[in-house]
């Protein structure tokens, strides 16, 4: 079966080609002006000599020029193989000789690293800038990316490829070892934006759709760009997530859809000056990438009058799997039921499927499944069995069909021979009134193999009291359970989603957890 995912740009623009696509501050741009600038991105690759099937770099954050770029690569059939802007230059050398990119794209703020890093890699043959200020000369060996586009036609003849060829490698976030890419087909991401059409309702007339998810993230990517294009809507660009900025926007550009993570909402919802902007326009909130705490569900609905429905997924799932669908039920607390073909359950470490409200782990069976781990047949074979990709996430099902992750199965605390679920007890911290953020781990211990750790961010013009939140805590979970540590920190760490990333919490070695 033939399928390019770039038709959803063709077929956009063909409906409404005068309508704006992408906003950002005082920029704008049609579906037209965006068809076309692919376009030429598209007849510039296969000028330059690549193929079919080969795989172009991208360093770029939520600028207009990411949609320009990704969509032109898919047109002349190549692999997209979006980077993290933030990456140094040894990771940069990584995702390019893994993925034996030919040509690389990047942002001219991020130019010392990505050059450094893509000069160690031999398969690199065209390095292109895209500069933050127009004109703005390329450094010596790259080509700014109007000079790269210079003269190219604004029509091309879109590559049939088929459903199943990969067109895009979202690199993990590589917990254990090096990251790997997840190899995603034109049909995995056409099946994932369309479902997203549905789910979200789009009214073409009227939405707007925040990017500030990085696009060059699978959740960004998928659920924002591809599904804001397929659904022939307006997006407004946030290249780095700030909450006043966002307010701002919402504000300005009566923003409808919000797709964040929890510690966007948190950001926002914390900001001294939230009841000054007007974000009556908001229609549909969506969380992803972490659980979020019921405690700001409540609270944003409270503050804004929107829900926040949470899904979930993975960037091996393209990445939806599940999600709180409105014309089949929400739950708050749930990351909802299996989207339009997907098939999702809980087993056990025998591969067999439990009882209802038992914990396993979460298996995803489907149109999203990735294809595989770009060139890791061991790596894609220990996580895709008999058609099951399974996630590593620890969680149960409801009588209802409704699923709940309890934790990440590496995250899990065994403190004495007892299981301890961090995302449990942050639930429970989340609910002392001084805390803002809050992330649970276990460090080794002599006596109880770990032992629980909590470290907390008071919100602005707060302080924590240790003693009091640790009492707080000790009254309502298990002896076993409540962190005998308790460090605050003024913002914990974060990765370019906004997701708070606990292997690079950093404790104070002076202290030591408490005794029991």
């Amino acid at each position: 079966m033939s399928l390019n995912l770039a038709v959803i740009l063709e077929d956009s623009a063909r409906k409404h080609p005068d309508k704006v696509v992408m906003i950002l501050d005082d920029f704008k741009m049609t579906y037209a002006e965006l068809d076309a600038a692919s376009n030429q991105v598209a007849n510039a690759l296969v000028d330059a000599g690549l193929k079919q099937g080969d795989r172009v770099g991208m360093m770029l954050p939520n600028v207009p020029q990411f949609p320009v770029v990704y969509f032109g690569i898919l047109k002349a059939g190549m692999i997209a193989v979006p980077m993290n802007v933030l990456l140094k230059a040894p990771e940069v050398e990584y995702y390019l000789s893994d993925s034996e990119s030919s040509a690389f794209v990047y942002f001219d703020m991020f130019a010392a690293e990505a050059i450094k890093g893509a000069d160690a890699v031999k398969s690199i043959k065209h390095k292109v800038q895209v500069p933050l200020i127009p004109g703005t000369a390329a450094p010596e060996g790259s080509v700014d990316l109007s000079e790269f586009t210079k003269g190219k036609a604004p029509t091309f003849d879109m590559v049939a490829t088929e459903a199943d060829d990969i067109c895009l490698l979202i690199y993990t976030s590589g917990t254990t070892g090096h990251p790997k890419g997840a190899a995603l087909t034109n049909f995995n991401l056409f099946m994932c934006c369309h479902n997203g059409t549905h789910i979200f309702e789009f009214h073409q007339d009227t939405d707007v759709i925040m990017a500030t998810l990085p696009m060059f993230h699978s959740f960004g990517l998928s659920n924002v760009v591809n599904g804001c294009i397929h659904g022939g809507i307006t997006m407004t660009l946030l290249p780095r997530f700030d909450a006043d900025k966002a307010l701002e926007i919402i504000q300005r550009d009566k923003v409808s859809l919000f797709l964040g993570v929890p510690t966007m909402y948190f950001a926002m919802l914390n900001h001294p000056e939230r009841s000054t902007y007007d974000t009556s326009t908001l229609r549909l909130c969506v969380s992803g990438g972490a659980s979020i705490p019921g405690e700001v569900l409540k609270a944003w609905e409270d503050a804004t009058g929107t829900k926040i429905l949470e899904g979930y997924g993975l960037s091996e799932t393209s990445p939806t799997a599940t999600f709180n669908q409105l014309d089949v039920g929400t739950k708050v607390g749930s990351i909802g039921t299996a989207v339009f073909g997907v098939d999702v359950k809980i087993f056990d470490e025998e591969g067999k499927e439990v009882a209802q409200g038992e914990l396993g782990e979460i298996v995803i069976k489907g149109h999203n499944i990735m294809k595989e781990y770009w060139r890791k047949p061991e790596a894609t074979a220990e996580s895709i069995k008999n058609g099951w990709f399974h996630s590593g996430d620890i969680g149960y099902v409801d009588e209802d069909g409704f699923f709940f992750i309890v934790d990440r199965k590496k995250e899990m605390i065994i403190r004495g021979g007892f299981n301890v679920y961090p995302r449990e007890i942050e639930e429970v911290i989340y609910a002392f009134p001084q805390v803002a953020e809050a992330a649970v781990i276990g460090i080794p211990d002599e006596k109880f193999g770990e032992e629980v750790v909590a470290v907390v961010a008071p919100k602005p013009g707060e302080e924590i009291d240790v003693g009091e939140l640790q009492a707080f805590v000790k009254e309502r979970v298990a002896a076993y359970k409540y962190p005998r540590k308790i460090e605050v920190v003024k913002e914990l760490p974060k990765g370019p989603t906004g997701k708070i990333m606990k292997r690079e919490i950093k404790l104070s070695e002076a202290e030591e957890p408490a005794k029991a």
